[in-house]
Formats: C-alpha cells, sequence, structure tokens
C-alpha cells in the first residue's frame, strides 16, 4: 500500500520518509500547507516522481484516521 513510504530508526529519527531520500512526510505536509502544489514540489525535489508524492498524502491521511485528535480553539 505504501511501497515508496519508509521508516528508518538511523534516518531523520525513524520518521516516515519518502524511500530513498531524507524527506519526510511531515516535511510534505508543510509544503502544501505553506501553499506549493504537487507540480512545485515536483519541481524543486525534481528526483521525485509524482507518486512519492501522492504516497506521502495518502499516508498521512491513513495515519491520521487512526490517531489521536489535536483539539484546536473552539470558537464563539
Amino acid at each position: 500500500m505504501f511501497d515508496r513510504i519508509a521508516t528508518n530508526p538511523a534516518v531523520l529519527s525513524g520518521k516516515p520518509c519518502i524511500k530513498g531520500t531524507r524527506i519526510s512526510v511531515e516535511f510534505i505536509l508543510e509544503l502544501v500547507a505553506s501553499g506549493a502544489s504537487r507540480a512545485d514540489i515536483l519541481r524543486a525535489y525534481p528526483h521525485l516522481v509524482t507518486e512519492d508524492v501522492e504516497q506521502a498524502l495518502r499516508y498521512a491521511a491513513e495515519s491520521l484516521k487512526n490517531d489521536v485528535v489535536l483539539t484546536a480553539e473552539v470558537g464563539p
């Protein structure tokens, strides 16, 4: 299901990364949250392919399904 995502305790303290890189799933999420498109990411990191970015996003979504939800400030 996530053949392009790997964890290794010796790489970024075991954070999930795109296999064969030091680019974490977290970093991909930060790029997207800051407004980067998939095309922007692929231009900035030409050694990545579309499926790398897609799997990173899907991995993050799947990991949140069974995770603790952080509460945000409740508005009026």
